[in-house]
């Protein structure tokens, strides 16, 4: 399995998102499951757009991140059902195509192969548009 030379720097995002991943080739996906957990994430990963359409649902995930060209529903037309019935989802598509000359709005592209950098920038551009999230207290710690 491939391994990630990682900028230490990168490794604590202060976002943690909650991703889902939809890539098709099983090497990929491992690798991008790691990455994003390297990147501070945590992540689920699914290997086709109808698994994935039977994993989403409200508050589970922030961002889903998905190839565009996968068997059967291509990752752009599982983006555009769930963005139908879930107005907040963020989608990042992460593909060997091109962006299109009109890409659907809200979302982003990185072309394949993309940098940690790029990757990182494009789910750093996510963790800004949405609403923080309640943090849980601290323990409160008896006085000695």
């Amino acid at each position: 399995m491939p391994t990630i030379d990682l900028d230490p720097s990168r490794a604590a995002s202060p976002s943690g998102l909650r991703v889902l991943v939809v890539e098709d080739d099983p090497a990929a996906l491992a690798l991008m499951l790691e990455t994003m957990q390297v990147l501070g994430h945590w992540a689920a990963g699914v290997s086709s757009a109808e698994v994935a359409k039977t994993r989403y649902f409200d508050g589970a995930f922030d961002v889903l991140v998905a190839d565009v060209g996968l068997p059967a529903l291509s990752g752009v037309d599982l983006a555009r059902g769930l963005l139908a019935r879930h107005a907040g989802l963020k989608v990042i598509f992460v593909t060997g195509y091109p962006a299109p000359a009109e890409p659907i709005p809200g979302t982003l592209w990185i072309q394949k192969p993309f940098t940690l950098e790029q990757l990182g920038a494009a789910l750093d551009a996510v963790a800004a548009e949405l609403p923080s999230r309640p943090t849980a207290p601290a323990p409160a710690w008896p006085a000695r």
